[in-house]
């Protein structure tokens, strides 16, 4: 398994950057490679994912979220397995640190020569660049969703 760690500092409010990040549908807009999200519930997304000509579906489990703080998440199911966090710290009260980690398994030949020559990492970096742009942009402007999910908690398998 591959662990990227990638950080972006934005210039927006703690708030504003964390409830752009829980609007998951909108990842399409700042995630290369990603074709679409579908929110199932509170806990449960399924992603269309087009990455190097190879495209997959799967659903991911968000098994630790706590408003203005941390999401962390994994996938269920199919054959992508990743798993990832992303937090989010107050650098003063109009700029946010975003620091995103993701391990990452991957299969097949292509998603294994992209991570051997470093693509992920790259992605990543590229993702959080893009997200940057897109949260200071004004883009998808609105409230995130401020629930609190925990390990353990009823629909969670861990």
């Amino acid at each position: 398994m591959s662990t990227v760690k990638e950080a972006v500092e934005v210039d927006v409010p703690l708030r504003r950057a964390y409830d752009q990040w829980t609007r998951f549908t909108e990842f399409p807009h700042f995630m290369e490679g990603v074709d679409e999200v579908t929110q199932l519930d509170d806990r449960h997304n399924h992603w269309v994912t087009s990455i190097g000509g190879v495209r997959r579906e799967f659903d991911t489990e968000i098994v630790d979220q706590l408003a203005d703080d941390r999401i962390t998440w994994r996938s269920v199911g199919g054959d992508t397995r990743q798993r990832g966090s992303v937090r989010f710290e107050p650098v003063d009260p109009m700029h946010t640190r975003v620091e995103l980690t993701l391990d990452v398994d991957p299969t097949g030949v292509v998603e294994k020569g992209a991570d051997a020559l470093g693509m992920i990492d790259r992605r990543v970096k590229g993702d959080l660049r893009r997200f940057k742009d897109y949260v200071e942009g004004g883009g998808g402007d609105g409230t995130g969703w401020r629930g609190r999910i925990r390990p353990g908690d009823p629909g969670s398998t861990l």
